[in-house]
């Protein structure tokens, strides 16, 4: 039935007279958009199969191949776009729910581009980081309140288990199942060369990188996937995931043909079957309920390894994580409404959640009026881009970031949205391996690493230019920040000036 036949988004153009047939954008499209025509002598494109990822134009050896938006249209119609048109022909033809990955990506405000930063000039001097010491190490974890002495008068170490990074910045959650073992290996080994550490995601820790444990956070989801008394104690944190920016208060779910003999045994799962985290911790029902999860996870680490909890920023984010600064956590992660996922419900990722600009200046004013700011570092992702976006913040309040979205940019990502198929061109969220191999983790991890030593070396640069000399100087110093473009509510919550004042 053609009353719901849907143009292609994009268009392959290619130019007959570059093109030599050599076939090798047919060989490299896991999407089977190219073919080869013996009839004609000549290569053929199925446009409704491309996504464009790019990899075609990418490898093409005579740089015969671009991709276009299709310039295809429904009549015009402010309210009844043709996204949303699109959209129902799909659920009426399907009865299902629209699935989506990686971030929010509709023109919602981006509160980091309306933010400006402070600069010396006279009085305050800048510095400069080639010749003048400046720090970027950090620590996370819950801060001692007071300094305590023994009876000789020599110093009691009472601090609480730290996390130090190198940089104040961390790569976020990505389950092995969502993305590729190729992609952990960049990850784990980039961490590691860094100083900083990298995420599990919900999908367990498989055996092979138990040696990144030093540089490595373990994910506690509602599945318990991977749970292990030996699991909690390979890595150098345990974060407790209650939700995440793209799909808050939904639970997780890898179909089952990405569950191949490795992921059953890395997740201890039947090979083949669903692997389906619930909306709720069963064991969760209250902020009493989540300080028993805790101090369980502390006894099972014998309090050696400080806790992470990580929730979605919501409109209520600032009482719930007063809450969890009070449960015994030593670290708060707050995922913004913009954050990648590798599969979502569309509706809920676009539709449910707040920016984490917002968020995070809510969160640390709170806890700061309530004097307890220092019980838990606080780290923030959901679309840190830059360098800039970091230290914006970190001068919000922000300990340090996560990013998740940039690191898989920096290992070929070209952001065509489409992880939930599994077909991932560039080997990073597949589980197929003739496509996993496409990702080398020898120049995976060292293009992370170069990502984060450049973040690293604007990072200093940008605090030279405020006169600030370490990241602790910065940290929640509002003063350098300035709103433009934004209503008064909005720099009010943001606990921040108009520029010009």
């Amino acid at each position: 039935m053609a009353i719901d036949y849907l143009y292609p988004e994009y268009e392959i153009v290619r130019d007959t007279n570059k093109c030599i047939a050599c076939r090798v954008c047919e060989r490299q499209c896991s999407n089977e958009a190219h073919h080869y025509d013996p009839e004609q002598g000549k290569m053929v494109a199925d446009n409704a199969k491309c996504v464009c990822c790019h990899r075609c134009v990418s490898l093409c050896p005579t740089k015969a191949i671009k991709i276009v938006k299709s310039n295809h249209t429904f009549k015009a119609n402010a309210n009844w776009t043709g996204k949303t048109i699109t959209e129902i022909y799909r659920q009426a033809n399907s009865g299902g729910v629209l699935l989506s990955s990686m971030g929010n990506p509709e023109p919602f405000p981006v509160y980091w581009d309306k933010i400006l930063l402070n600069a010396s000039q006279v009085t305050n001097p800048s510095i400069d980081p080639l010749r003048e010491p400046m720090e970027t190490k950090t620590y996370l974890g819950k801060k001692p309140g007071k300094i305590e002495r023994d009876k000789n008068g020599k110093l009691v170490n009472n601090m609480a288990p730290q996390l130090e990074l190198a940089t104040p910045v961390m790569f976020s959650a990505m389950s092995y199942g969502s993305i590729s073992y190729n992609a952990h290996e960049s990850l784990a080994r980039a961490a590691e060369e860094l100083g900083i550490y990298y995420n599990t995601g919900e999908g367990g820790l498989h055996q092979d990188f138990y040696k990144y444990g030093p540089n490595t956070i373990v994910q506690v989801a509602s599945g318990r996937f991977g749970v292990s008394k030996d699991y909690l104690n390979a890595g150098a944190a345990i974060e407790i995931k209650i939700g995440q920016g793209a799909k808050p208060g939904i639970g997780g779910h890898l179909p089952g043909i990405k569950v191949s003999a490795d992921i059953s045994k890395t997740r201890m799962i039947p090979i083949g079957s669903d692997a389906i985290s619930p909306a709720p911790h069963h064991d969760i029902y209250s902020i009493e309920d989540l300080r028993q999860l805790v101090y369980s996870l502390k006894e099972a680490s014998d309090y050696k390894k400080p806790v992470i909890v990580k929730i979605a920023a919501v409109h209520n984010v600032a009482a719930i994580a007063s809450g969890i600064a009070r449960s015994g956590a030593d670290i708060i992660a707050i995922d913004g409404y913009r954050g990648g996922t590798g599969a979502a419900p569309t509706r809920i990722r676009d539709n449910v959640g707040i920016p984490i600009e917002l968020a995070l200046a809510s969160v640390d004013a709170r806890l700061r009026e309530e004097g307890i700011r220092d019980n838990v570092g606080i780290v923030v992702g959901g679309s840190i881009r830059s360098s800039a976006d970091l230290v914006k913040a970190i001068a919000l309040g922000a300990d340090a970031c996560y990013i998740a979205t940039a690191a898989c940019l920096a290992m070929g990502c070209h952001l065509c949205r489409t992880c939930q198929t599994g077909k991932c061109n560039w080997g990073i969220a597949t589980q197929r391996p003739e496509l996993v191999k496409r990702l080398n983790p020898d120049i995976g991890y060292k293009r992370l690493v170069n990502l984060v030593h450049a973040w690293d070396h604007e990072i200093k640069e940008i605090m030279g230019g405020m006169g600030i000399n370490s990241i602790e100087s910065l940290r929640g110093n509002r003063l350098m920040l300035r709103g433009i473009g934004l209503s008064d509510r909005g720099l009010s919550i943001l606990g921040i000036k108009h520029a010009g004042e």
